[in-house]
């Protein structure tokens, strides 16, 4: 059965959602996404997203076509429409659509456009979540923006292919030595004196909204972290490695560039926060 998306106001079966040619996400990429999680018919951490969704479009100028109260009843009512259960929730802003291509901002009579749709995933049940994931690197060739969710993906969807390729789960992307961040994901790992190291938040990585949550929970339980760089070379020799993100939680990680971290088994500390942070998520989803 088809689903239903949101475009533009309307709610309409996923395979008759349009857009213009001329949308400027299309011709420019100039627009800016999130993606929340859904349990149990819930919206996990929502709030976090859509605060952020409001940093990002504030730091390019773009103004939201609703108010952030009016696109949560919009996503819950969406979920309703196709009675999701366990998944996601994608929306996407873009500045809209002009009479032509012209690379400044349209005029302010040009309203930016919002789309939003459903995906359906069993994100706790994952079977990776037992056996953990392969990771590769590749070389950072985005932007100097990442702090900013756009839409510009093609780094990585490069990234996410070799990894595809390579069969692995995720692309752990370098810039001068040090892992920044996965393709989709924050990356972290576990040092020999058991503490949980991330790459501080800066314009060089997304502030992920799991990753923000995943540290509070962790602190909470009195383990320590670090926000810092790492290389991989720290990373192959640390006794856990694992990534955060919406639509994965927290997720072992086993091997990088097929050398095995640790006993190449998840670890007990990632297996422990991840059902923390399930926990979290069923207790505090709306």
């Amino acid at each position: 059965m088809d689903s239903i998306a949101y475009v533009n106001g309307s709610f309409v079966p996923l395979s008759e959602a349009r857009i213009s040619v001329l949308d400027r996400g299309f011709l420019f990429a100039d627009g800016i996404y999130e993606v929340s999680a859904v349990l149990d018919g819930k919206l996990v951490d929502n709030a976090s997203h859509l605060a952020r969704l409001e940093r990002s479009v504030g730091e390019i100028s773009l103004r939201l076509p609703e108010t952030i109260e009016r696109i949560t009843e919009l996503q819950k009512e969406l979920i309703a429409r196709n009675k999701l259960v366990n998944g996601l929730v994608y929306l996407q802003v873009t500045r809209g659509a002009d009479k032509g291509r012209d690379f400044p901002f349209p005029k302010a009579d040009v309203k930016s456009s919002l789309v939003m749709f459903t995906s359906e995933k069993d994100i706790i049940n994952t079977p990776v979540a037992k056996t953990g994931i392969k990771v590769i690197t590749v070389p950072d060739i985005r932007w100097e923006r990442r702090d900013i969710k756009s839409v510009a993906l093609l780094a990585q969807v490069l990234a996410k292919q070799a990894a595809a390729e390579a069969g692995a789960g995720e692309a752990w992307m370098l810039q001068d030595g040090y892992v920044t961040e996965g393709g989709s994901s924050t990356a972290f790992i576990l040092t020999k004196d058991d503490v949980i190291v991330t790459r501080k938040n800066s314009n060089a990585i997304l502030p992920g909204c799991t990753r923000k949550a995943v540290i509070a929970l962790a602190e909470e339980r009195q383990l320590r972290v670090e926000e810092r760089s790492f290389t991989v070379a720290e990373a192959l020799a640390a006794k856990e490695a694992f990534i955060t993100s919406a639509s994965s939680f927290v997720q072992p990680v086993v091997a990088i560039d097929g050398k095995t971290i640790g006993d190449g088994k998840p670890g007990p500390t990632a297996t422990r926060l991840r059902e923390i942070y399930v926990e979290f998520a069923k207790a505090t989803a709306v």
